[in-house]
C-alpha cells in the first residue's frame, strides 16, 4: 500500500502516505471516501485510529461499521443521532404491542362470544318439547 495510487480513503482524506501497515486501510478503501470522510467528521482521525488499535482484531471491522454507521446518523440528525433512531423504534414496538393487545382483546371477546353461542344451541337442540315443535308432534300424549 505504500503506492500513491492505491492509498486508502483515510490516507487520501488526510494527505499523506499510506503506510503498508495502515491501520485505516483495511475498514476505509479508497473506492469509499465518504465512508472515512463521515467518521473523521464525527470523531476525528486520531480517535478513529485508537478505537480500531484498542479493539480485538477479529472486531474492527464491526467497529468501523458501527462509526460509520453512527457517524452518518449524527450528521444526518445532529441532535438526537442514532437515539433518535432508536427511540422511534421503540415508539414503533410500543405501538405494535398495543394493536396486538387490542386485536388479542378483540379475538378473546368473539371466541367468548361464539362459545356462548354454541354452548347455548345444544340445550335447544336437545329439549325434547323443542324438537316435537319443529316436527309437528305433541309431547303430551
Amino acid at each position: 500500500m505504500s503506492t500513491i495510487s492505491s492509498r486508502c480513503a483515510a490516507c487520501k482524506y488526510l494527505r499523506r502516505r499510506c503506510p503498508p501497515d495502515c491501520i485505516f486501510s483495511p475498514y476505509f478503501p479508497s473506492n469509499d471516501p465518504q465512508r472515512f470522510a463521515c467518521v473523521h467528521r464525527i470523531y476525528g482521525a486520531s480517535n478513529v485510529g485508537k478505537m480500531i488499535q484498542q479493539t480485538p482484531t477479529q472486531m474492527r471491522a464491526q467497529v468501523a461499521d458501527s462509526l460509520y454507521f453512527e457517524s452518518r446518523c449524527r450528521i444526518q440528525d445532529p441532535v438526537y443521532g442514532c437515539a433518535g433512531i432508536i427511540s422511534w423504534l421503540h415508539l414503533q414496538i410500543h405501538n405494535v404491542e398495543s394493536e396486538l393487545a387490542k386485536v388479542k382483546a378483540q379475538i378473546a371477546f368473539l371466541n367468548s362470544d361464539a362459545n356462548r353461542e354454541l354452548s347455548f344451541r345444544p340445550q335447544i337442540e336437545g329439549d325434547s318439547s323443542f324438537n316435537n315443535l319443529r316436527t309437528g308432534e305433541s309431547s303430551v300424549g
